[in-house]
């Protein structure tokens, strides 16, 4: 991409996004896209029937700014029964164009010039130029493979807290590793953040996304957390829908929540309001959906594992989202983008370079990420397509 003269310094050193470019990649050669994170299968019908319902009623104007109530009242109404906690819809939600706006709204709401925001890394591509867009530093704190898991060092994440210190992001469960962090790593996070009076702003769209018997936490439902949490979450991933754009931030402490209100207000104004209601819906669904939901899934992980270690990847087993980050084998390429692009072409299956996920991009090197948000029959082309490897493998 060229850049202007005109172009604000803000973003002239950001770069495009490494994963919607790798499916244009894929998309022009007709490969299977294991790189961007969207389902290749239907969302419930139960939801579609809902949006279609919504778009033939009287929903076709603005909705409240901060949310459509009856959006919001089921927002709160499933938080308290998986998160723990009881939001008030009028004081502590607001409804965004998705999480990632969700994000940036908290961001430049909450972030000064000059504050600092803790990201562990490797992270989602977004953190990075939300944090700078608000005017905030940066500070990257490694998840480190140790054994079958990526997990942080205590002391090195206690010396990235200072005085300047505004927040530390959260993914639980992470994109792009599968980690899903225990209690234990919560506490410890979450003793720095009263110690330094820092926030915490948790992105949590896979929470239902698990394996292995392994729970969700939230950070904001441990003691002294409530009030300086932001909990960000959407239907994308829990419903199959990325194309919706409906997300949510949370803020049990209505000043915060004030502060994520006029930044929202003036991004986008509110999310589509059809949608917002028939997403209501869907929140009221059993909770057996929600265990089917994570049953499916399993069988996609380990589908998709047999596959990338039938081909010879040395990946970590993640606990839950949809991604694996794995070591890729040796075919001639010591780079990620070229071994990502290798794939593409010759093999006719898409991951994402890891560099992606470092703001250093030489850290990334030796990783590439797979999405397996597929049906399973898909999975099935992708392990034929991945015989041809061996042909290639030194």
């Amino acid at each position: 991409m060229a850049d202007s003269s005109y172009s604000a310094d803000r973003v002239r050193h950001f770069t495009e996004s490494i994963i919607r470019d790798m499916t244009r990649v894929n998309n022009n050669l007709g490969g299977v896209n294991m790189a961007q994170g969207f389902p290749d299968f239907d969302p419930p019908a139960a939801l579609v029937k809902a949006a279609k319902e919504a778009l033939d009623g009287d929903f076709h104007q603005y909705a409240n700014t901060w949310g459509a109530a009856s959006l919001r009242q089921a927002i709160a109404e499933k938080f308290e029964w998986y998160n723990g906690l009881r939001p008030e819809p009028d004081k502590h939600i607001t409804v965004t164009c998705g999480g990632t706006e969700a994000m940036m709204a908290t961001m430049l709401g909450l972030v000064e010039p000059g504050d600092e925001v803790i990201i562990f890394e490797p992270f989602y591509e977004n953190y990075g130029p939300d944090t700078r867009i608000s005017g905030g530093r940066p500070v990257f704190v490694p998840l480190k493979r140790v054994g079958d898991s990526f997990r942080f060092d205590p002391e090195q994440l206690r010396s990235a807290f200072s005085r300047d210190t505004k927040a530390i992001v959260i993914t639980t469960p992470h994109n792009p590793t599968g980690k899903v962090y225990s209690e234990e790593e919560l506490q410890v996070i979450a003793d720095l953040c009263i110690e330094f009076d820092a926030l915490a702003f948790a992105d949590e769209p896979y929470e239902h996304i698990l394996y292995d018997g392994v729970r969700h936490k939230s950070i904001a439902s441990l003691p002294g957390m409530e009030g300086r949490t932001v909990t960000l979450n959407s239907v994308s991933k829990t419903y199959s829908v990325t194309g919706w754009r409906i997300g949510w931030a949370i803020a049990m402490d209505e000043g915060i929540t004030t502060a994520i209100r006029r930044a929202h207000d003036f991004l986008t104004v509110g999310a589509a309001h059809p949608l917002q209601v028939a997403v209501a819906e869907g929140m009221t669904f059993p909770q057996t959906y929600y265990h089917e939901l994570a049953s499916a899934y399993q069988a996609r992980r380990d589908m998709t594992l047999s596959i990338l270690g039938e081909a010879g990847f040395d990946f970590v087993t993640p606990e839950g989202a949809y991604y694996v980050m794995t070591d890729y084998p040796d075919c001639g390429y010591d780079d990620d983008l070229e071994f990502s692009l290798f794939m593409a072409e010759t093999i006719g299956v898409t991951p994402v370079p890891g560099r992606a996920f470092y703001h250093d991009p030489d850290m990334g090197r030796q990783y590439v990420r797979f999405a397996f948000p597929k049906k399973l029959e898909t999975l099935e082309i992708v392990r034929e397509r991945m015989r041809k490897i061996s042909e290639f493998r030194k």
